[in-house]
């Protein structure tokens, strides 16, 4: 899913933070963002990590093996369907240094996994070898679902397949109130006894990054 256009919402943002009496995790720079289920969700994640100043590499698809490659992700090139974007401070964190953390943006779209070549099946397959990597090597992962309504559906639709796919295994969560209606999130961080924040919109975000990564 390609970084594009500029998202402008207008209106006034105010945190509301859960976590059942936990602070969220300290996170690590240097950091990866990419999606899970390859929604446009994840333009709206690098805008957020932009507006709060935070550098970053993305990767809309990446394999273990090019999160195991740390910054720079092995060099390789946007192409077809593969998106890769540099925006590590490579004086601080020079190509090849571990990823400190990797951030989540959950969402399906059939029509931007049809467009990197997978199917619901082979991103369920992908998003789990990258979660396997991140716990084996201690990456903090941090899911994010600020798609809203639009981005919920029954149980076994595609987005919540994503869901299923990523927020169990995540070390924090960070939704919008519209996102969590039923609870659902709530419910997976309570049995996961990990931090959740909520925000009203999705540019709330900004701040609980610019805190986690303090």
């Amino acid at each position: 899913m390609k970084r594009t256009g500029t998202i402008v919402i207008g209106a006034l943002l105010v945190l509301a933070a859960g976590g059942f009496g936990q602070a969220p995790p300290k996170a690590h720079l240097p950091v990866l963002t990419t999606s899970a289920g390859q929604s446009p969700d994840v333009e709206t994640l690098n805008i957020v990590m932009e507006e709060a100043g935070i550098p970053h590499d993305y990767c809309d698809a990446p394999t273990a093996d090019l999160v195991k490659a740390g910054v720079g992700l092995a060099d390789r090139k946007s192409g077809p369907g593969f998106h890769v974007e540099i925006g590590t401070d490579l004086a601080k964190f020079p190509k090849g240094t571990p990823y400190g953390t990797v951030i989540f943006a959950i969402g399906a779209s059939l029509k931007g996994m049809g467009a990197s070549g997978l199917t619901l099946e082979t991103e369920e397959a992908r998003l789990k070898a990258v979660l396997d990597t991140c716990r084996k090597n201690k990456i903090l992962i941090i899911a994010v679902h600020i798609g809203g309504e639009s981005k919920r559906g029954a149980p076994k639709s595609d987005n919540e397949r994503m869901i299923d796919a990523v927020a169990p295994f995540a070390d924090y969560i960070i939704v919008t109130k519209d996102s969590n209606k039923d609870g659902r999130f709530t419910a997976i961080a309570k049995a996961r006894n990990v931090p959740l924040s909520e925000v009203d919109y999705a540019l709330g975000v900004v701040d609980l990054l610019k805190q986690a990564f303090n």
